[in-house]
């Protein structure tokens, strides 16, 4: 019988600074989890890690890191375009073979445990694991990000953690820890550089009417380029090709269109339309780096 895997996709606050960003890496390394993916954004001023495997070593790969990044990364003295309300931002559990969203939940549960009893940082619950209804949205906890956030845990007790607290870390913020389904990060780069359209595009992404399940998506501008920052948050409810679609014919209206696409971190190979416009507008992609199936079998090096 194959043992079970779990996948944990750790964002930390911080893509200027490559040495830092590999010593929070290396500071994950745990027998039995495998590192799968890393990636630096310093538009966004956001590292994404991605690491998978048994399940107990992956937590505490998880609280090594959370440890790492709020020993290094100092929310006071830097920015982000990217809302962020700690070092280690956001830390979801994925279940991808012999697991399910429960135990992915009482892993997260774990591992929120974990990263206050050790480095005195608050954790928010979201998505599956969230301990209330109101908390299930990530957007709602991330309010006002970092430096409102600061204010409003002390002041509010709407707001305070659901672990530690009631204020959050001085330097280091909370960390919002979850359990979810496999998430598609997607950046889609228009023929614009006007970021007012992208918003404006985003805004008509994310309402409801549009039957986009499951879908979140942000307007941005990288390299001198408007872009939507997508994620879609069940990719058989909502193919990446149907998102494509609904992004392209708003597009239209504001006279642009997407030109190139990217995705960030990994895609399971069931995600993948190999015929579509999409995947054919990828940026350098290799099956062999970006499909989770091949990567889990070919893992990277761990830095040292």
């Amino acid at each position: 019988m194959n043992s079970p895997v779990v996948e944990c996709v750790p964002n930390f606050s911080e893509g200027s600074e490559p040495r830092r960003v590999e010593a929070i890496v290396a500071a994950m390394r745990v027998e039995g989890a495998r590192l799968l993916d890393w990636s630096m954004d310093s538009e966004q001023n956001r590292s994404i890690v991605t690491i998978a495997g048994d399940p107990a070593a992956v937590v505490e790969a998880a609280v090594r890191g959370a440890g790492k990044a709020a020993e290094l990364i100092d929310l006071t003295r830097q920015t982000a375009v990217h809302p962020r309300i700690g070092a280690a931002d956001v830390i979801p559990f994925v279940p991808i073979s012999g697991m399910t969203l429960d135990k992915c939940v009482l892993l997260a549960r774990q591992a929120g445990l974990e990263i206050w009893r050790r480095f005195g940082v608050p954790v928010y619950f979201y998505e599956a694991a969230a301990s209330r209804p109101d908390r299930a949205n990530l957007e709602n906890i991330r309010q006002g990000q970092f430096e409102g956030l600061r204010e409003a845990a002390r002041k509010e007790p709407a707001r305070r953690p659901d672990v530690g607290g009631p204020g959050i870390h001085p330097t280091a913020g909370a960390c919002a820890v979850g359990a979810r389904k496999f998430l598609v990060a997607y950046k889609l780069y228009l023929d614009s550089s006007d970021i007012a359209v992208a918003r404006a595009i985003a805004r008509e992404i994310r309402a409801a009417a549009l039957g986009l399940k499951g879908v979140k998506a942000l307007g941005l501008a990288a390299h001198g380029r408007a872009l939507l920052s997508l994620n879609i948050g069940d990719f058989q409810a909502t193919p990446v090709s149907e998102v494509y679609k609904a992004v392209s014919k708003i597009a239209a209206r504001h006279k642009t269109a997407p030109v190139e696409g990217e995705v960030i971190g990994l895609i399971p190979e069931a995600a993948c339309e190999r015929e579509s416009e999409w995947m054919r507008q990828l940026i350098e992609f290799d099956p062999a780096a970006k499909i989770l199936e091949n990567r889990l079998a070919s893992p990277l090096a761990w830095p040292e």
